[in-house]
């Protein structure tokens, strides 16, 4: 949950990914501090057993679980707090065990037969020879001095480039409702501003202005904190887009409104004009958007989501994407698989093995932080890019936004020949039962698009014709609630019965 001082203002959030709080800078002792912890009791929807992921249906008629019904009430909470520890923070230790731990993570992605390998495994053995378990924090400058020559031996002068850029990927609605998503964006929000005042070289990206435009109306001096630092060129609003919306089912006056008021809000609020398309979760991408997406401003676009593919591997990760009118966008699939990376060795070493198109070009992105309430980055993904900067046996890792990486991927491309290009739809093989479930909430979305349509024709000839006043602050108020209705995980009918039965009252009322 939010954590909040007695006068009311955030601090950062708490969750089992991101465990620490701040209390005091100085304490002498005895003094008495108070903080407030918002919390929820959310429902248990994933049913785990070892080895095994499942859901939960839930039917949109019933009652849901969560909803107060004693008899079907999970028992075992999602979360519990079972304890709380006071301690003070010893950097030489943390900073020890940062060491450790991006060696460690290193070195089994090394071949065996590399002496690099030998060399890490010999330092971290001398290493923890020289930690006193006895006193730790004494020991551990002395534990610290002899991995530094290990740390300090610079990347080879081929090693494959990646930018690493902060990211916490917040599902506007799924398994919790609209209203619990407000408080994920507040607890994400507080915590990157907050590693932003220790981490100048930290760069976080938001998407979807939706989610701003809650922030900025439910915790106004947690949005104060974000503006502050897009000034300084940490906080990057990008995507382009008023939600990532499901690219298939929306139609296409519905695309050119996630544009529209996307970039809007993003300009009118933090002055910046996006040129990326953000889209790493949305499933499946349809063939105009390419002609779109220009006619917008946009340049770049980013997914990950066809990675997910069950029988044919994409062929590359970075290319141009070609519309079916023959407009190309810049595009890049990041190697790494996944937009929640954590930049561990392993996400490293197989960004690099995994990348397709090592002839043309070195250089690929990686999305890190936890995402869906998980608090984003964390000081330790930090700690690990820090080290990772230009070091031997790893890729070079450099945290900056999504725009320095595609101008410098689209220049090294160019003095290399130029891109592939990837012509028409980029259809995602899985998935495929989102083209068809939660028929009401589709049929919701259809003839919501029509009537606005119809509503703005009429409203238009009545202005002109009649002098009548355009109704524009209650049809934009209305085109708004469409478009997040246009999520990826609303629309195509993946969230859970609490989701869609909020969806079909907000269509009827629309």
């Amino acid at each position: 949950g939010l954590v909040y001082r007695p006068d009311g203002t955030a601090v950062k959030a708490l969750n089992p990914r991101n465990t620490w709080l701040p209390v005091t800078e100085r304490a002498a002792g005895g003094e008495e501090f108070t903080v407030h912890v918002e919390a929820a009791a959310n429902p248990v929807v994933m049913h785990t057993a070892p080895g095994e992921l499942t859901f939960g249906p839930t039917s949109v008629g019933g009652r849901a679980p969560w909803l107060g019904d004693p008899a079907a009430d999970p028992g075992e909470p999602l979360y519990r707090l079972r304890r709380l520890d006071l301690a003070v923070f010893d950097r030489e230790v943390h900073e020890l065990v940062q060491d450790l731990e991006v060696l460690h993570q290193l070195m089994p992605e090394l071949s065996p037969d590399s002496p690099r390998r030998w060399q890490i495994l010999r330092a971290v053995e001398l290493a923890l020879d020289a930690v006193d378990l006895q006193d730790i924090s004494g020991s551990a400058a002395a534990a610290r001095a002899v991995l530094a020559p290990v740390l300090a031996s610079p990347a080879h002068a081929s090693a494959h480039r990646i930018s690493a850029v902060g990211h916490a990927h917040i599902d506007t609605a799924w398994l919790w409702p609209l209203r619990e998503t407000v408080r994920k964006v507040a607890r994400t929000v507080s915590n990157v501003t907050h590693l932003m005042d220790d981490h100048p070289e930290f760069k976080f990206v938001m998407s979807q202005a939706q989610q701003l435009a809650w922030l900025k109306e439910h915790r106004p001096e947690v949005y104060a904190r974000a503006q502050e630092k897009a000034k300084t060129g940490q906080f990057l609003p990008t995507g382009s887009l008023w939600v990532e919306p499901d690219t298939n089912i929306s139609g296409g006056e519905a695309l050119v409104r996630q544009f529209v008021h996307g970039k809007r809000f993003f300009l009118e609020e933090f002055g910046v004009e996006t040129e990326e398309m953000w889209l790493p979760d949305t499933f499946g991408y349809n063939a105009a958007l390419p002609q779109l997406m220009k006619l917008a401003g946009v340049k770049w676009f980013l997914t990950q989501k066809i990675s997910w593919n069950t029988t044919n591997k994409f062929p590359h990760h970075t290319f141009w994407w070609e519309g079916i009118d023959g407009t190309r966008i810049f595009s890049h699939f990041p190697p790494v698989d996944s937009y929640n990376g954590e930049l561990s060795g392993a996400e490293v070493a197989h960004s690099v093995r995994n990348f397709q198109d090592k002839a043309g070009a070195n250089h690929s992105l990686i999305p890190f932080g936890y995402g869906d309430g998980g608090g984003g980055p964390t000081r330790e993904m930090l700690a690990r890019a820090d080290r990772l900067r230009d070091l031997e046996g790893s890729a070079r890792v450099e945290m900056e936004g999504p725009a320095d990486f595609f101008r410098r991927a689209h220049d090294e491309y160019e003095a290399n020949g130029g891109a592939p290009v990837w012509s028409g739809e980029l259809y995602l093989e899985f998935h495929r039962g989102t083209l068809t479930s939660q028929l009401a909430t589709k049929q919701g979305n259809r003839r919501s698009e029509h009537l606005l349509r119809e509503a703005e024709l009429w409203a238009a000839t009545a202005a002109v014709r009649h002098g009548q006043p355009y109704p524009y602050d209650a049809l934009d108020r209305l085109w708004k609630t469409v478009l997040l209705h246009q999520f990826h995980d609303i629309l195509p009918g993946t969230s859970i019965a609490w989701v869609h039965r909020e969806a079909e009252e907000t269509y009827a009322a629309v």
